[in-house]
């Protein structure tokens, strides 16, 4: 009985999770927003591409 209370008692790998937790919060924050910069970056490549196109055909 004793082993079980000290195990319930035990908080040494509490730090770890926390930290853990922390960092895959803010794994998913930096995905999306590198993903919502990578399709505005997207878009506006295609735009100036696609400007580009347009200027050297002389459709301007």
């Amino acid at each position: 009985m004793k082993l079980y209370s000290r195990i319930l008692k035990d908080e040494t790998g509490a730090t770890a999770i926390e930290y853990g937790l922390m960092a895959a919060l803010i794994s998913v924050a930096a995905i999306s927003a590198m993903g919502a910069l990578g399709n505005s970056l997207s878009n506006t490549f295609s735009f100036v591409s696609n400007q580009m196109t347009n200027a050297q055909s002389g459709k301007l």
